[in-house]
């Protein structure tokens, strides 16, 4: 392939590879190699694929996430911005409850502010004003990225296709309104199993979390979709991605919005 547009076969042809590693818990080769010249356009839609696919099994979209938010990570991929993806029902966990860890191929976690909207927000043209009037509370958050692609060898259309790399969430059970916490300069800390490995700031994910759901709100915009009361929204991590296990208990504490952990049994839980 040449060029910067795939056909439907080719794209339903990925989105099937791609939920096939879900499946045999086996991870797959880049969808960019397979599809060389594949665009975020193309990418994005292998991606809604996927979606529709959950839809029909009955799962539910319950929020989105934004990725790529570091500016670091931008740099190592080249690229001028974010992405996003969806998140399902299927995808949240209980604060300190056992997590099953062969529900992912090639985990890892970050340390997440969660935005809950009470009010719709579709773009365009939505402002930090907007935004803002549109949450209901911000909880603490650790999201479990994941890559259905072989040791996690990708680019930005790599990712976008792979949902983000969207593995799962744990909520913390702390809502802060969003006028009770300047979220720039929360410090977090992340330990697992007892030891910090990790500390961060929210003016990490794009010097604000909150300009990530204004770039959400207004990204989602021209393909007709609009954030909905009661979803959440995961602006991006304050720190590196820490790769985890079988037996990890990792936690992140938020200054002002308390702690989130995340438990991985030892063995299969289901």
């Amino acid at each position: 392939m040449d060029g910067t547009s795939t056909d439907t076969h080719t794209r339903e042809q990925a989105a099937a590879e791609l939920l096939g590693a879900y499946a045999t818990r086996t991870p797959v080769r880049p969808p960019s190699e397979a599809l060389p010249g594949l665009g975020p356009a193309d990418a994005y839609e292998i991606q809604r694929l996927q979606v529709e696919h959950w839809l029909a099994e009955g799962a539910r979209i319950k929020g989105h996430k934004v990725g790529l938010t570091s500016a670091a990570m931008r740099r190592q991929l080249k690229v001028d911005q974010p992405d996003y993806g969806h998140l399902m029902d299927t995808m949240f966990h209980t604060d300190s409850a056992p997590i099953d860890p062969a529900r992912f191929l090639q985990p890892r976690i970050e340390p997440e502010f969660a935005f809950v909207l009470k009010r719709p927000l579709e773009g365009p043209g939505v402002t930090s004003a907007e935004a803002a009037a549109a949450v209901d509370f911000v909880l603490p958050a650790l999201e479990i990225i994941d890559s259905r692609i072989a040791d996690w060898r990708i680019t930005l259309a790599d990712t976008v296709a792979d949902n983000a790399s969207s593995g799962g969430v744990v909520l913390g059970a702390n809502p802060v309104r969003l006028d009770g916490v300047d979220l720039a300069s929360t410090p977090c800390l992340l330990h697992r199993n007892g030891v910090l490995t990790d500390t961060g700031a929210g003016a990490a994910v794009l010097g604000n979390p909150l300009n990530a759901l204004v770039w959400l709100a207004n990204t989602l915009a021209p393909l007709g979709i609009g954030l909905k009361p009661g979803h959440v929204v995961l602006p991006g991590s304050l720190t590196a991605a820490l790769p985890v296990a079988a037996g990890d208990v990792v936690t992140a504490t938020f200054a002002g919005l308390g702690t989130v952990t995340a438990a991985f049994s030892e063995e299969h839980t289901c």
